[in-house]
């Protein structure tokens, strides 16, 4: 079952974020296999950390909860919330199959939260800046919750027009940027 993770900083917790890097890696390196697609959301000017995306494969419910909750950033403090949910990898690949690499152009994460009848359930057809898209799920898989997008974009703006507007209750695009070891 794939999941979508997004932890949100607590205000002020820039420095043990930083403390706590290489305890994050080292615990992310035990989820590679199943990773889809890590990094962190950033601050407009791309130098400060707002919080850390995730997307992996694991095999239940019991197991993202864990993975989201066990989490050293989470447990230390670093976190003010955390969004946790079921997701469909409508691309089919990984983050490291972006034709795009990691550099060139502006990332965003661009979240859209929802309810009843499901919107944007199939990939755009302008599908080339896509990083990772799919619908957000509740826990059975059975309703729709929204639709998560990483995307390469010119600016926030272009980036939103990945979702259809209307059909959410509002839609949040942050600066975003490939994850991992470097």
């Amino acid at each position: 079952m794939e999941f979508f993770c997004y932890h949100r900083d607590r205000p002020g917790s820039a420095a043990l974020r930083d403390e706590l890097l290489p305890e994050h890696w080292s615990y992310m390196d035990g989820y590679a296999a199943g990773m889809i697609a890590r990094g962190p959301t950033l601050t407009d000017d791309g130098e400060t950390a707002t919080g850390s995306v995730h997307i992996v494969d694991l095999p239940g419910a019991a197991e993202a909860r864990a993975f989201a909750f066990d989490e050293p950033n989470y447990q230390a403090g670093v976190y003010r919330d955390v969004l946790l949910r079921r997701w469909r990898n409508l691309l089919g690949r990984t983050m490291w199959d972006f034709s795009g690499g990691r550099s060139g152009g502006r990332r965003y994460l661009v979240l859209g939260l929802g309810a009843g009848p499901g919107a944007d359930l199939a990939v755009p057809a302008a599908a080339e800046d896509l990083i990772a898209y799919g619908p957000l799920l509740s826990d059975d898989g059975a309703a729709w919750l929204g639709t998560v997008a990483l995307v390469r974009a010119v600016d926030p703006d272009q980036a939103r027009t990945v979702l259809t507007a209307d059909r959410y209750a509002g839609i949040e695009v942050h600066n975003w940027a490939f994850g991992g070891r470097p």
